[in-house]
């Protein structure tokens, strides 16, 4: 009996991305399955950070293809994207300073008007970071250390959810890894991570390695 084998989350074929006339992506292929923890590793400058804004519609695709749930989305605008679940997590802080940490959960959210659904997913985020709740109230500016990151990465689980599997949660593209969500099969987050020299607190597979360009 043959088994027919579903199709990927997120798929790149020979996906060429440039900055200018500087190609910093020349052809990379990379699926991401529902459940899957994929992890880009590479030095700096080898185009980790290139290929996740390519697949966001931050930077214009030269040649090749994005598929996404089944639909070619290449060449697509980010607004499009976040209302169909895919999101960047940004490098750096990547939140809203002058925002309270309920407030910063709130904006990924924006699309959606399940206001119950909505509820029920911020105290998913809160479960996942039990920190940010005891601070829901606090500005993010005022967080330190480690902490910032944190609402970057729960922000991205309030966008609207994505279509295969029903009721999961959105894929979370960037970085940092060491905060990441659990990622398990009930919940279909499929995460590509940056990896410069980080700490990862599990092993991920699979792992593409990316070499300049």
């Amino acid at each position: 009996m043959s088994t027919q084998k579903s199709e990927p989350l997120l798929a790149l074929d020979r996906l060429a991305v440039s900055y200018g006339g500087i190609q910093a992506v020349k052809g990379i292929d990379v699926t991401v399955g529902s459940g899957e923890l994929v992890c880009l590793i590479g030095a700096n400058g080898a185009g980790k950070t290139t290929t996740l804004k390519g697949i966001c519609g931050l930077l214009p695709i030269k040649s090749g293809t994005i598929r996404y749930a089944g639909e070619d989305i290449t060449g697509r605008p980010p607004f499009t994207l976040v209302r169909r679940g895919l999101a960047l997590v940004p490098e750096g802080r990547g939140v809203f300073g002058a925002l309270t940490i309920e407030e910063n959960l709130a904006m990924g959210a924006y699309a959606r008007r399940d206001r119950d659904a909505i509820r029920n997913d911020t105290e998913r985020a809160f479960t996942v970071f039990p920190r940010l709740k005891k601070r829901r109230r606090q500005t993010a500016g005022t967080l330190s250390g480690g902490e910032p990151p944190m609402p970057a990465i729960a922000r991205p689980l309030l966008s609207p959810p994505t279509l295969p599997p029903p009721g999961a949660a959105p894929p979370v593209l960037g970085r940092p890894l060491a905060r990441a969500p659990p990622v398990t099969p009930a919940t279909g987050v499929g995460l590509s991570g940056i990896s410069s020299p980080m700490l990862v607190r599990r092993p991920a597979h699979p792992a593409s390695a990316h070499p300049a360009g």
